[in-house]
């Protein structure tokens, strides 16, 4: 039997389960929900068994609350392929509100005209993705977000080098990669990718898809990952891809495919920052271009570690969006959200962290720590904007990158390499 590798998402999902009747686990395919869920239960009910399933939607369509017996907390995984499980969650928890019941698991958004409530107040809901460095082990901890926004003193060094950096970033962060030898990495994020190309696209909303134009598609948004790239960049894009020969997407097929993959959570863009101040430069509300892990862009530019380490300005891209998904974890645990930050006049911060109470840090992504001078540049102007307009000052600023150590430098700006970051 396989060791259970701890996630993040288990202290998140045993506090809603602590708060609430029932929690929605949701997340891309293959990130690690399902096992994740089942180490919180103790009984459950799996939707896509091919022996049973179509027992489940049978007693469903006449008694959906009868899935629900059983010992509890009880696993519900892959509820939306049977969406009328969600009102008898709902309705069982109305009637019995003691915490820690169900937890509803999900790699797709269910339709909601099959959902005839929310499940406000009833049902939590935790966000899972692909596992971080942290919780592969290819960070070592030393420095942890929540020092960084009590304005600690840090000190450590990154493991591993820029190959290994390279390497995690065409692996990704599925927990089932972990188990295989290196040599597959890369044919397993193609897999996965054709997956969803030609099969899991067209399933999520019964809406027939051509495989070859969302392979075109996803293919334009690898080449735009860490980009505000408008639809209609990518429609021009597209059109000018070999492949494509002049048949492109229009924008609205565009928008519909995209809304699709976000469905599916693959497609995980980064919303722009909106920082309560008055400035004269206006803030751009574009959100950044990101998939749910930069393996699916390596696979989809055919990338492999050795060739992404000699292509410079492409690594820069796919290490940020690895940075950011990382950073998008570590702040979930602390309560906080990662966005992203480019005005008017074209300044840009790569990562803002941000609290609901208004304490926000600024972060700048950098593969070599060589660099760190002008990323360190970058988030004094931005602080010196922010606060100059009326905003509060920032609880850190710090300089991330792929290797070296951890410090603090006499301007206060931290700098650090992922591969010691910890929430």
């Amino acid at each position: 039997m396989q060791t259970y590798r701890p996630r993040i998402a288990d202290q998140l999902l045993g506090a809603a389960l602590r708060r609430a009747g029932a929690v929605q686990v949701v997340g891309p395919k293959w990130c690690g929900k399902t096992t994740t869920a089942q180490q919180a239960t103790v009984d459950a009910v799996y939707f896509q068994d091919p022996d049973r399933r179509a027992g489940y939607q049978q007693l469903a369509s006449v008694q959906p609350s009868a899935l629900l017996a059983g010992r509890k907390p009880k696993l519900l995984d892959e509820w939306q392929d049977v969406p009328t499980v969600w009102d008898a969650v709902r309705f069982a928890v109305d009637r019995d509100p003691s915490p820690g019941q169900y937890v509803l698991t999900g790699s797709c958004v269910a339709d909601s005209d099959e959902i005839k409530h929310t499940g406000t107040g009833r049902i939590a809901k935790v966000v899972m993705r692909p596992m971080t460095l942290f919780e592969s082990g290819e960070s070592g901890g030393a420095v942890s977000l929540a020092q960084l926004a009590d304005g600690a003193d840090i000190a450590g060094q990154g493991l591993g080098g820029i190959g290994d950096v390279a390497a995690a970033i065409c692996r990704g962060g599925w927990p089932a990669a972990l188990r295989r030898e290196p040599d597959t990495w890369g044919a397993l994020a193609s897999d996965y990718v054709t997956s969803l190309v030609e099969s899991d696209i067209s399933r999520v909303d019964e809406v027939e898809k051509n495989p070859r134009r969302v392979r075109l598609l996803m293919r334009s948004l690898a080449r735009n990952e860490a980009t505000q790239a408008a639809m209609t960049t990518l429609a021009a894009d597209m059109r000018t891809d070999e492949a494509a020969s002049g048949n492109g997407l229009s924008t609205n097929t565009i928008a519909v495919y995209l809304a699709a993959l976000r469905r599916l959570y693959v497609v995980d863009d980064q919303e722009a920052w909106a920082p309560a101040v008055r400035s004269k430069a206006a803030i751009r509300t574009s959100p950044v271009r990101r998939f749910c892990d930069p393996s699916i862009a390596a696979a989809l530019l055919g990338l492999t570690p050795d060739t992404l380490v000699v292509d410079y300005s492409t690594f820069g891209l796919l290490f940020e969006s690895l940075c950011v998904r990382d950073l998008r974890v570590y702040a979930e645990a602390l309560g906080a959200g990662v966005f992203g930050y480019r005005d008017s006049r074209d300044l840009e911060c790569d990562a803002i962290v941000e609290w609901p109470d208004g304490r926000w840090g600024a972060i700048e992504v950098k593969i070599d720590p060589r660099h760190a001078d002008a990323a360190a540049d970058t988030l004094l102007t931005v602080n010196r904007l922010v606060r100059s307009q009326h905003g509060g000052p920032p609880a850190f600023l710090a300089v991330v990158t792929a290797t070296g150590f951890a410090y603090r430098r006499p301007d206060g700006v931290y700098v650090l390499p992922i591969t010691c970051l910890a929430p």
